[in-house]
């Protein structure tokens, strides 16, 4: 276990743990608001010292949801929250998660910068990174092919001085 609160655990995420990884990922929820990688793609972040591939997990429900960081080796010290995401919106997850991961950060690396995109129409999660303290730096435009269209994202982050536990 890396880091917990009274809500959550988060885990190392293990081999056995990415059938349910690509189901959360590709859940009707999710998709329009995260990338999805192939199963070979996670076995590559499992195995890679510059990235921690993590689970989050509900005391009493368990896997709730997984979290990637990468950049971990960065010789800038800036660290990317390449994807978060969980099954159960609404319920605060989201939130605590991503206390508990920005804590873990600060706490036990010697990162300056944590940062991470979010599709522009998702407002639910730009709350989120706000209520956590993340600053909203600008909008990287058309910068995403979905498949069929374009979008935009915005970049924010946070920087170690600014994170208040």
């Amino acid at each position: 276990m890396i880091a917990y609160s009274e809500m959550l655990n988060l885990r190392k995420t293990e081999k056995e743990d990415l059938n349910f990884v690509l189901a959360t990922e590709t859940e009707t929820d999710n998709t329009p608001f995260i990338g999805q990688w192939t199963f070979e793609e996670h076995i590559e972040a499992l195995e890679n010292n510059d990235v921690i591939h993590l689970i989050i997990e509900n005391k009493q429900v368990g896997r709730i949801g997984y979290i990637i960081l990468t950049g971990l080796l960065d010789r800038n010290k800036v660290v990317c929250v390449k994807r978060i995401t969980n099954k159960f919106k609404g319920e605060g997850y989201g939130k605590e998660a991503m206390k508990l991961v920005v804590n873990w950060i600060f706490e036990h690396t010697d990162t300056h910068r944590v940062w991470l995109d979010v599709k522009d129409f998702n407002l639910r999660a730009r709350h989120v990174y706000e209520s956590v303290g993340f600053i909203y730096e600008g909008t990287l435009r058309d910068s995403y092919y979905n498949g069929q269209n374009y979008e935009s994202l915005s970049v924010m982050s946070i920087l170690r001085h600014e994170f208040k536990i």
